[in-house]
């Protein structure tokens, strides 16, 4: 099974987070996670919309979205205009940013509290790392999974699941 949907259901599971008749759009549709994690959505017996950038009126489905999964590989596509309030977020995203007026974008004013920590900790490295959501977003949200810090600890945790099921496997265990 593929490590990151895994950890996205893992993660849905132990926050006690309903997934049965919840209407789930995935953002992204790659074959490493978009595509698997809309498939073991389906498999928990969501609805499920998977979109893209180019889909129309992207704002207008992730706005049904009761869990929103942003997995797209762009720095803060998804906005606040975007999500449903309420929505459970998994931003699944992890880039670079590098740029003073971005990083001012995403981590200063604009109603969310300054994280001091990323702000010395940019002045220092000059880069920090961001999801593929809006930091401003998750205001509206029930829950989400921040960047860094959400989906890949869950990712590595998947895969050591998975290796230790494959050694099983191996010597007839299971």
């Amino acid at each position: 099974m593929a490590s990151t949907p895994a950890g996205i259901i893992e993660i849905l599971k132990r926050s006690s987070i309903p997934i049965a008749g919840q209407h789930a759009v995935v953002v992204g549709r790659s074959d490493i996670v978009g595509k698997p994690a809309a498939m073991l959505l389906l498999h928990e017996h969501a609805t499920v919309t998977i979109c893209h950038s180019k889909t129309r009126d992207l704002a207008a489905v992730t706005r049904q979205a009761d869990i929103l999964v942003a997995a797209i590989g762009r720095p803060g596509f998804i906005t606040p205009e975007m999500v449903k309030p309420g929505a459970t977020i998994i931003d699944v995203g992890i880039n670079r940013i590098t740029e003073p007026a971005e990083f001012s974008r995403f981590f200063t004013g604009g109603g969310i509290p300054v994280d001091v920590k990323r702000v010395n900790s940019f002045a220092e490295k000059g880069t920090t790392l961001v999801g593929d959501v809006d930091p401003h977003a998750f205001a509206l949200s029930s829950a989400y999974t921040p960047v860094p810090g959400g989906v890949g600890p869950l990712t590595i945790a998947m895969l050591m699941s998975n290796t230790v099921r494959a050694a099983r496997l191996r010597r007839g265990l299971l």
